[in-house]
């Protein structure tokens, strides 16, 4: 248990610094923050997948992240058509349209399982 956690803070941290170095170099700057993030957990999380408990369990999770990753890209798509085309506040179009990326990102899992 203690391996796996040692495992996790130093592959976690260097994937972390990794792309926040890669976000700093690109502009605008809030890109930092989006590198830092996401794919230094799914990078991470993936590591310890494939080391505790196999190849083939870590493609089920990666086809997950992959599908989780297309469904918030139309999320985000919709939630920026909406708030632009009404004038929507950016609270009440992020809210409103979670079920949208539920749906898809559910659809695209059982696709993906098959």
């Amino acid at each position: 248990m203690l391996e796996e956690l040692a495992f996790r803070f130093i592959i976690g941290g260097l994937t972390v610094s990794g792309f926040a170095i890669l976000g700093d170099l690109l502009k605008p700057k809030s890109f930092a923050g989006l590198f830092g993030a996401a794919p230094s957990v799914a990078l991470a999380g993936l590591a310890l997948v494939i080391l505790t408990k196999g190849h083939s369990y870590a493609a089920a999770e990666a086809r997950s992240m992959a599908a989780g990753a297309v469904a918030f890209c139309v999320y985000t798509a919709c939630a920026s058509w909406w708030i632009m085309r009404h004038n929507v506040a950016a609270r009440v179009a992020a809210a409103a349209i979670i079920p949208l990326w539920f749906a898809v990102a559910l659809g695209l899992w059982l696709i993906a399982l098959r």
